[in-house]
């Protein structure tokens, strides 16, 4: 697209189907890699990535041309297919429907990226639901509880 010129960052967060804890720290670093493959393979700049056990977060800087649901779809699919390949889980591995996507302006970004390597540290004073429930509502993105992730409650 010549003569055109954009600046879009976006976080991304999606769900293990059923909230398991399907990835394990072992395997972290490869559906990290595989996903930052699939990212610059559709031509888009990671800043940051995080896989916990049963999320993952994602910041990107993302050109115009490039639709949010086909990149997440993209992603999920292709890891998905990764993980089942390598035969990681028992039955079949799936990401659940769905994402949250939250829009940066430059000037955070540092901060975001901090956020995202910093999950495991967040996590063990917030749970996944608490944490997207504030994203919902610091966003002001008017949600229906029933149409949110699958959560396990831990006690």
């Amino acid at each position: 697209m010549p003569n055109t010129y954009s600046q879009i960052f976006i976080q991304i967060v999606f769900a293990v189907k059923g909230r398991q804890n399907l990835i394990p720290k072992e395997n972290r670093e490869l559906v990290q890699q595989y996903i930052t493959g699939i990212i610059t393979h559709r031509g888009q700049k990671l800043y940051a990535i995080y896989a916990m056990p049963d999320h993952v977060h994602l910041l990107i800087s993302m050109k115009p041309n490039v639709n949010i649901s086909d990149l997440v779809r993209d992603i999920k699919a292709g890891s998905s297919k990764f993980i089942n390949d390598n035969q990681w889980v028992q039955g079949h591995f799936n990401w659940q429907e769905g994402y949250g996507a939250f829009s940066y302006s430059k000037s955070s970004v540092p901060q975001v990226v901090r956020y995202i390597l910093n999950q495991e540290e967040h996590h063990k004073k917030k749970s996944f639901r608490e944490e997207y429930i504030e994203f919902l509502e610091k966003f002001e993105i008017e949600y229906d509880t029933k149409y949110l992730f699958e959560w396990i409650e831990t006690s």
